[in-house]
């Protein structure tokens, strides 16, 4: 894991879309760096990368680089590369266990770099890919993109086929700095910088070069999704700017998903816009896509703590801002202070804590399974720690959490149960494979009390339906196709348990339902929020190497389709919401207005 520490603002280059325009006068101190350095190593970071302005400037380097090896840490560096042009400069960092290099090369040619940097610089920082290929780094070429080289993105792809151990990558340019001060100038649609940076994937997969894009929405790159690339890809947790008091965990805050982002599939390591992009041209260029995704997400343990503090993030060396608010999770029992994190890309930053924190679903583990089916008897609630309840920092820390050893699974099962029991006439359950609530079901139907039809589109769970009640009527449809199986029928009830998340689209369902229901028929909508475990190394290994198949197309929970029933005409009788005192469930109940 990286630690980003920036060591001064200046810089031998005079790009146009310098992020530090405002601040390049500012340099931190040679002890400011110095005990940054050391703050890495006792948060357990194994790099240390140095970035500005342009770190290699500065004459404390060697220094520098030699105190990050003395604590048995990894060197790396953010650089524009001029100065490792000079053979002896890189082998003396190599000697300090120099592993990683960024370097930003913005054109394959001097005419176009020169053009971008605004300096004479082209020989000196291609020159420097020389002196670095083939010494065993981590070696990447960052290609910032603007209107003056965008049609131009070939060209670098070119430049690197010399060096084949150099991973290139084509990065939208940010409106920050230099890019939101001259936003007219440099900021080509994104659209068109995704066209081009396509034609330049491609160019570069028929050469064989490692290639990657940063800060354009996934939704646009098809076919190139995979081939993201940005700091959470590399590793970095923390970074600190000069002055700063302490480390803070990298973030996308300058990014946003704004509302046609909802529901996409692509959301976890998308990008989406940049917000000045967004203010200037809003969204209407996105095209998010409604495929399968991952309801659950892990949190690995990273390392174990014994600790007697009430609080170790705020009276102990842990300190409050190097945690992330939503991927680090600090599980407490006892002594012991568990340390785990999420590097999953299958729920944006955003997403994860929102479930951590609004939604308080985080828990323990407790199987030996690759994907636990019992939930009651698997999973062990995490609730937040008493001491969090009063502290100021509780809107913004990672917080402490403990077991709560209360199985709430069940008791909101038995709610779903309960309510069951009340319905009489005519029931249609969509969705009925999972059959949770088989033996209840049949019991109210044998009794007279109920006429039952299951609907679903899995003819093997069908099948193990059949089974445990070889009576019910049975049908094999998907919830978009009701017509060719259902007739002219009516019903008093519809269930939908458990299979909300599954439905394409779920107001064209309801809006189908509707015309068969009878006047104060109930409609039930019952799913699960999704979550995240905390596990072992060995867990999440086993969890991460499963065959199991994405199955949800959303992860609703009770607001959100709440609204998707009102829309669509019925009247919202109920909405229980998942939230810190409950389990995963939530239920939504409706009623179609009497005529």
């Amino acid at each position: 894991m990286k630690a980003l520490i920036k060591v001064g603002y200046a810089c031998n280059d005079h790009c146009g879309f310098c992020h530090t325009l405002h601040v390049r006068h500012i340099d931190g101190s040679a002890a400011e760096v110095h005990a940054k350095i050391e703050r890495a190593k006792a948060l357990g970071h194994t790099m240390v990368v140095l970035s500005g302005g342009e770190p290699t400037i500065r004459p404390e380097l060697f220094a520098w680089a030699a105190h990050v090896a003395e604590l048995d840490m990894d060197f790396g560096l953010v650089t524009n590369g001029r100065m490792l042009a000079y053979p002896d400069v890189v082998e003396r960092l190599l000697k300090h266990r120099l592993r990683y290099v960024y370097l930003s090369l913005h054109g394959g040619n001097a005419k176009v770099h020169n053009l971008m940097v605004r300096s004479q610089a082209f020989e000196e920082t291609y020159g420097a890919l020389a002196n670095l290929t083939g010494k065993g780094l981590d070696l990447h070429v960052n290609c910032v993109i603007t209107k003056h080289n965008v049609d131009h993105l070939r060209g670098v792809v070119d430049a690197c086929l010399p060096y084949p151990d150099a991973k290139l990558k084509l990065s939208m340019v940010e409106p920050k700095g230099g890019g939101d001060v001259l936003f007219d100038n440099l900021m080509p649609r994104v659209t068109y910088v995704a066209e081009r940076v396509i034609d330049a994937l491609e160019h570069a997969r028929t050469r064989g070069i490692d290639v990657s894009h940063g800060a354009i929405p996934l939704c646009l790159l098809p076919g190139w999704e995979h081939a993201y690339d940005d700091l959470k890809t590399h590793r970095y947790a923390t970074m600190i700017e000069v002055g700063e008091p302490d480390f803070f965990p990298v973030d996308d805050a300058n990014k946003t998903h704004p509302p046609p982002c909802e529901g996409c599939a692509l959301r976890g390591p998308c990008p989406g816009l940049y917000r000045g992009y967004h203010d200037a041209f809003g969204d209407a260029e996105l095209r998010p896509r409604r495929e399968a995704r991952s309801n659950s997400f892990n949190y690995r343990l990273l390392r174990v703590i014994e600790t007697d503090l009430p609080c170790p993030l705020r009276d102990g060396s842990l300190g409050i801002t190097p945690w992330d608010r939503g991927r680090h999770l600090m599980v407490r029992n006892g002594p012991k202070l568990g340390v785990y994190r999420a590097d999953t890309r299958d729920f944006s930053d955003e997403e994860i804590a929102t479930l951590k924190h609004r939604g308080g679903q985080v828990y323990v583990d407790a199987s030996r399974k690759a994907a636990p089916d019992d939930f009651a008897a698997d999973l062990v609630k995490l609730q937040k720690a008493s001491v969090c309840a009063d502290c100021a920092h509780e809107p913004t820390c990672t917080g402490l959490w403990e077991p709560l050893f209360e199985d709430l699974f069940s008791r909101d099962d038995a709610a779903v149960a309960e309510l069951l029991q009340t319905y009489t006439g005519d029931l249609l359950d969509l969705g009925c494979g999972e059959s949770r609530y088989v033996e209840l079901l049949r019991e109210r139907a044998e009794s007279g009390a109920l006429r039952y039809v299951g609907v679903d589109p899995d003819g093997e769970a069908l099948d193990r339906f059949r089974t445990r009640w070889p009576e019910a009527e049975l049908l094999a449809s998907d919830a978009e196709s009701l017509d060719s199986v259902l007739g002219e029928r009516a019903f008093d009830h519809v269930m939908i348990l458990r299979s909300w998340n599954h439905l394409r689209e779920p107001e064209q369902v309801l809006a189908a339902l509707r015309e068969r229901l009878r006047p104060g028929a109930t409609i039930t909508i019952v799913d699960d929020v999704a979550f995240g475990l905390a596990r072992s190394d060995a867990q999440t290994r086993r969890a991460e190497a499963s065959s199991a198949e994405l199955e949800h197309l959303r992860n609703d929970g009770a607001r959100e389709a709440a609204a998707v029933v009102a829309r669509c005409g019925l009247e919202v009788l109920e909405t229980r919401d998942a939230g810190p005192a409950t389990s995963t469930l939530w239920m939504v109940r409706a009623v179609e207005p009497m005529a």
